[in-house]
């Protein structure tokens, strides 16, 4: 009998590295250790990648020039290793190949492009001991995992340490802390995990929304060489507060012809049009009266919804994800909001900072902003005016202004100063000259008593975590006062 190969000490070691750096959530300080341990020098995070990469790429070669290229020739915990470093490898070498399918993706929209390169890359993955069905679910999940870094990263963009926090939650929502587990017990069963999103109107909760929807696992179909959906389908918005009360069931589920008054024709409502693998963001979710949330209760928790008019019972087999700028805590303390409801949503909650807070802590955040907008306004030719268009900024609102409308308010800002040469921020809307915006602008004016003044950064602190232990934290107030000064 043929004697089954095994790892070298060294290769163990680095195999281990290797398994673990996979594991590891990309936007982590631990993620950059492992990287720089991996690579064992690189003066940047993409200099330390290529090395690393590098190192793996000579250890496959290797292996497969000793006829140990194939991860089924060996046992136990070496099988795993080998498993691991193949995965790691063939992910990197199709990466640029990734980047040009997704961006081939966007640009046409509905219906899955073909994937060129896939036959080729699944032919290296049974060579490597894969079978055909978990070959071609490594495919589906190389590109997920593309996908989500180039929503997260390109889409959210801002170097300030809430913005590199956001990161991290992102990725664990889509792919959980630990990727080896998702990829082994949880990449088809996300379905069941929901998210809440908070965070100020303006702050960017919908792109968040969007990061997550569009980066959810889609399988390859062999058969038409090309992946099952388009991530371009598979993530629908509604805004809740733009529909009628009397309309939202039938927006939400959808309605039957004749089902009521007016309804000439039958109507496929969002979770109707959810696909499979797919997404619904429910904005404005803290608007809903409370017979929907009763309805919406259901539908989570029974995965089954049943179009007005109708007693046809429907699979809804999507994620969903529900964002508000409401405080919850103050709306469930007044019963306008309902615990069962809000328990059902929280599977994940995540709070996207405002810009103040962005700008707070990295003043180069501005300009990193500024030059992402133009690059979308104008392409890539436009971001040389980054520097004219900060300095208009400064210039004419100052660095200390709070940015209330956050960056839609930036975004408006810069088209501002593309037509009109500048931007004056809050005197547009009335507010004297000179005047401070917000807290900072009542303690400026000497508007607040001891009690008001503490009363009102309580309330400022909850409406950026949407929490009472967190604000209780930053005052050093136990957490019962605390949601007296919130609640007024």
């Amino acid at each position: 009998m043929r004697k089954k190969p095994s790892l070298t000490a060294d290769q163990r070691g680095l195999f281990r590295l290797v398994r673990q750096t996979i594991g590891t959530n990309p936007f982590t300080a631990e993620r950059q250790r492992l990287d720089r341990e991996l690579a064992g020098a690189g003066a940047t995070p993409e200099a330390r990648l290529a090395r690393a990469i590098r190192r793996v790429g000579e250890s496959v070669a290797g292996l497969a020039a000793a006829g140990g290229g194939d991860a089924t020739r060996y046992d136990g915990e070496d099988r795993e290793l080998v498993r691991a470093v193949l995965l790691f490898h063939l992910f990197h070498e199709y990466m640029a190949r990734f980047d040009v399918h997704i961006q081939a993706q966007e640009g046409a929209g509905h219906g899955a492009v073909t994937v060129e390169f896939a036959d080729e890359c699944l032919g290296r993955l049974r060579r490597g001991g894969f079978g055909a069905e978990e070959a071609s679910r490594a495919l589906a999940m190389f590109f997920q995992l593309r996908r989500a870094f180039h929503f997260i990263h390109t889409g959210l963009a801002g170097a300030s340490r809430c913005m590199q926090e956001l990161r991290v939650q992102l990725w664990n929502n889509v792919f959980t802390h630990d990727f080896l587990t998702y990829e082994r017990l949880l990449w088809n069963r996300l379905e069941d995990f929901s998210t809440l999103l908070l965070g100020e109107t303006g702050t960017g909760k919908g792109t968040a929304a969007a990061a997550i929807g569009r980066s959810g696992y889609i399988p390859f179909d062999a058969r038409g060489g090309r992946f099952a959906q388009s991530f371009t389908e598979i993530f629908i918005a509604a805004n809740l507060s733009q529909f009628a009360e009397s309309l939202i069931e039938s927006e939400l589920f959808g309605h039957r012809k004749g089902a009521f008054t007016g309804a000439v024709e039958t109507h496929e409502g969002v979770f109707g049009r959810c696909l499979p693998n797919g997404a619904i963001f429910l904005d404005e979710i803290g608007e809903v009266s409370v017979p929907v949330q009763i309805k919406l209760l259901r539908v989570i928790h029974e995965r089954v919804f049943s179009p007005v008019g109708s007693h046809e019972g429907r699979r809804f087999a999507g994620r969903v994800i529900a964002a508000t700028n409401r405080p919850l805590e103050t709306l469930r303390a007044s019963g306008r909001f309902r615990d069962d409801f809000y328990y059902r949503l929280c599977s994940d909650q995540i709070v996207v900072p405002p810009l103040r807070q962005r700008l707070g802590e990295d003043a180069g955040e501005l300009g990193l902003l500024v030059g992402h907008i133009l690059r979308r306004l104008c392409g890539k030719d436009g971001v040389p005016k980054t520097g004219e268009v900060v300095g208009c900024l400064e210039a004419q609102v100052g660095a200390g202004y709070a940015w209330p409308g956050n960056v839609r308010e930036l975004e408006q800002a810069v088209r501002r100063i593309l037509l009109k040469g500048r931007y004056d921020g809050q005197a547009e809307s009335g507010a004297p000259p000179g005047a401070v915006p917000g807290l900072a602008g009542e303690i400026e004016a000497g508007r607040l008593d001891a009690r008001a003044l503490v009363a009102r950064y309580c309330q400022l602190l909850y409406e950026r975590s949407g929490n009472y232990g967190e604000v209780a934290r930053r005052t050093g107030l136990d957490r019962r006062t605390v949601r007296k000064y919130v609640l007024g």
